[in-house]
This record gives C-alpha cells, structure tokens and sequence, in this order.
C-alpha cells in the first residue's frame, strides 16, 4: 500500500524502512506486539534474539533488542508526528511486529495510516508513544530482565533525541518542525506532573581535542555485559582520547 508515510523515507530516514499499514501479507514472520507483554512469549523472543551471542547476559539481551525495536518504533512515530502532524496507531494492541532473522524488530505493522494530532502541546502530543507502548513494554521487559527501567528509558530517550535532531534535515521540515520533540527532552515533567522519563537522555560535551561536541548518552545501555561486545561509541563510561 502506498501511502504518505512511505513519502517521509528520505534525507535521514533514507534506508529505514516505512512501516506497513494494514494486514501483513506474510503472517510468518510477524509478533502482535501485545503479546510481548506475556512473559512466555517475551522469552521466547529474547531467546531468539541471544543466539547470535557466544555468551548473554538476560539484562544487556534485553536492553539491546530493546534499541533495536525502538529505532523502529519512534523513527517512524516522530516522523508522522512532527512532519506530517499525524497520530499514528502505536499502541502495543495496536501495532504488530515483522521479525528479522535474528530475532530484532525489522518492520512495524500498523493498523491504518492515523489521524490528525488532536493536541499541538509538546507535553501532550506524544502521550500515545509513551503511555501506550513504551510504558507497558519497558515494565515488562523490566520484570523479564532484572535491568533496570532507567536502562529502558535511556535507549528510549537515546533514540528519541537522535530522531530528533536527523529530522531538523529533513527536507520536509520547517524551522520549526522538531521543537515539540526537542521541548519535551527538554522538560523535566509531563503535563500531569508525572516525571518525564524521556527527559535528557543524551549530553553534548566539548571534545577532548577542543574542536566540536561529543554526544553522550547519560546512561550506559549496558552492552558490555555481553562478553564479545565492547562499549558502544556514545557511551558515558568510556574516555575519549
């Protein structure tokens, strides 16, 4: 189905792909993404995703398959939101997995292309991407894991603040595009006075050698617990010469 979505895959978002709409055409390699919330089938995806490890550990598995889908999720959330003024149909019920080979979150599935954003406040507009699939997701993957949410959150947050910023070239963005996204990293409460957990996930410090800024996440995604890995590039706990 072509659709205006597939049009926003360009300038930063050129080789991610689009989220499908409608029914998949193929039902084999796809996961209802309400089902990760049952214990048994979140196992048995995060299983599946650790075989490509010599050694695992259940946190780092879990806190990597979690980038994995939220690059897909929120590329694509961000850029109906923010380009297109659309709320897509992102909550965990209403959302269905296609699956790559290794077990990652290669493709969403969406019921329909969305509807007009019923809010234009920063605070608000993303309540469906936060209340409705990252907070249920990353309680269970909390209580799977042992990780702790934070972990989740930043790799959420991490994500989010990459998209935002890759969106500001897009060539469909306006001088103002992004700054609902880039007010809500930037706000320590939601509206409803919840903590934001989104809220600064990524720091920009002077580089060692004194010429531009590095970007570093806050929190360490925790990858190094898998033996074979080493720490990723904007990690906080590493030194840059």
């Amino acid at each position: 189905m072509n659709t205006m979505l597939e049009s926003l895959y360009l300038g930063p978002l050129d080789g991610f792909s689009p989220p499908g709409v409608g029914e998949p055409p193929d039902q084999s390699s796809m996961l209802r993404a309400a089902d990760l919330l049952d214990t048994q089938r979140l196992d048995t995806q995060l299983k599946r995703f650790s075989t490509q490890y010599r050694q695992t550990d259940r946190r780092a598995v879990a806190s990597l398959w979690s980038k994995w889908h939220f690059s897909a999720l929120i590329s694509t959330t961000l850029a109906s939101n923010l380009l297109l003024d659309q709320d897509l149909p992102i909550g965990l019920d209403e959302v269905s997995i296609e699956v790559g080979s290794e077990g990652q979150t290669r493709r969403l599935w969406i019921t329909d292309t969305g509807r007009p954003l019923a809010t234009q406040n920063a605070l608000t507009r993303f309540t469906k991407l936060i209340d409705s699939h990252l907070v249920p997701l990353i309680t269970a993957l909390t209580d799977y894991s042992g990780a702790s949410p934070k972990v989740f959150w930043s790799n959420a947050g991490n994500v989010f603040e990459y998209f935002t910023e890759a969106l500001k070239t897009h060539p469909l963005a306006n001088s103002g595009s992004v700054e609902p996204a880039s007010e809500l990293l930037a706000s320590r409460y939601l509206l409803n006075g919840r903590r934001n957990p989104l809220f600064q996930p990524v720091n920009y410090l002077i580089a060692a050698t004194g010429e531009g800024l590095d970007r570093r996440r806050r929190l360490c995604c925790i990858r190094y617990l898998i033996p074979e890995l080493d720490y990723c590039s904007n990690c906080p706990l590493i030194r840059k010469p």
